[in-house]
């Protein structure tokens, strides 16, 4: 497995300002890789994350899965992408507040035919993340660092073969931060692609590679 990502740009015009977002990135991530991106807020890292996952479209370029353009595919084809090539826990909170911490974990699984006990699944990536105790708890009462995990956990339900985590440790604590990140590093081990996008350069040592972004272009470090 192999996604690429060639020569994207973003742009879009405001209040008659032309701006530009994405100046021609390029980059690949393959099976059993653990990829980071750092930068600061406002350099172009989360509109990276929101055109790989098929969310936005690039003014050019293209993504590419296993050879094929993800902004070809159908609609049943973008949403089996979505769903089953890869897991996306984008920034920012997304739990359906109506869900428990388990439900919200367990509910992607559903979305396509899979054989299996979600339960069971959903259980085994709570303790992993050491949230297990608030299983049965609604996202309301969770702080920021426990709905995180609960969203890697839930990008995670249904093993995908590319894991898309954008500020995965912006709310957690050092201890638990090193936690999440030895899990990724076991799951790219064992043959998952992991891209994470973050400004913590403290986790890049778990990387395999390391890119910079800075102002909408793409080095690697």
């Amino acid at each position: 497995m192999k996604i690429e990502v060639n020569n994207i740009v973003k742009q879009y015009t405001r209040g008659g300002r032309h701006i530009v977002i994405l100046k021609g990135v390029s980059l690949s991530v393959s099976s059993g890789e653990f990829i980071s991106v750092t930068g600061r807020s406002g350099s172009g890292k989360s509109t990276l994350v929101n055109i790989i996952a098929g969310l936005t479209k690039p003014t050019s370029g293209n993504i590419l899965w296993d050879g094929k353009d993800i902004f070809s595919f159908s609609d049943k084809e973008m949403s089996l992408y979505r769903n089953a090539a890869i897991g996306c826990a984008p920034q920012g909170h997304s739990a359906l507040s109506s869900l428990t911490v388990l439900e919200n974990v367990r509910l992607p699984f559903h979305f396509s035919p899979r054989e299996g006990n979600s339960a069971e699944k959903a259980n085994e990536l709570l303790k992993q993340f050491q949230i297990e105790p608030l299983a049965d708890s609604l996202p309301k009462s969770l702080s920021g660092g426990e709905l995180k995990r609960m969203a890697i956990a839930r990008a995670m339900i249904n093993k995908p073969s590319f894991l898309l985590v954008d500020e995965p440790t912006g709310d957690l604590d050092t201890q638990t931060t090193h936690v999440i990140m030895k899990i990724f590093r076991k799951a790219a081990d064992e043959g998952m692609a992991v891209l994470m996008i973050t400004h913590d350069k403290d986790t890049v040592e778990y990387a395999d590679k390391n890119f910079i972004m800075e102002s909408g272009t793409l080095t690697q470090g």
